[in-house]
């Protein structure tokens, strides 16, 4: 793990960082997230992340959609609509690399 404080959504960005992200829950407890994807869609940047240990709520084989808001805030994307076009983009974009 990178040993400098970058924030998430500077990592995020980060075209070469392929380290883990650590977001916060209410508690303020960290979160360790896998980057599987940043897909931008319109004028709204969208990231695909993966919880690393067990979270309540979440099934081991799932990843969730997170919006980057004005590069300084990150929130979850409570919206179906909105989260599925995201991994529709996502799948798409796996296909056309050939994955």
């Amino acid at each position: 793990m990178n040993k400098n404080k970058v924030s998430p959504i500077d990592a995020l960005y980060d075209e070469n960082n392929e380290d883990n992200i650590f977001l916060y829950n209410e508690n303020d407890e960290p979160i360790e997230f896998a980057q599987i994807a940043v897909i931008p869609i319109e004028e709204n940047v969208y990231v695909i992340l993966k919880p690393i240990e067990p979270v309540e709520g979440i099934a081991d084989d799932e990843a969730l959609v997170f919006e980057i808001i004005d590069d300084e805030e990150i929130h979850i994307v409570q919206d179906e609509k909105i989260a599925t076009k995201v991994f529709d983009i996502y799948y798409e974009m796996l296909n056309k690399e050939g994955n």
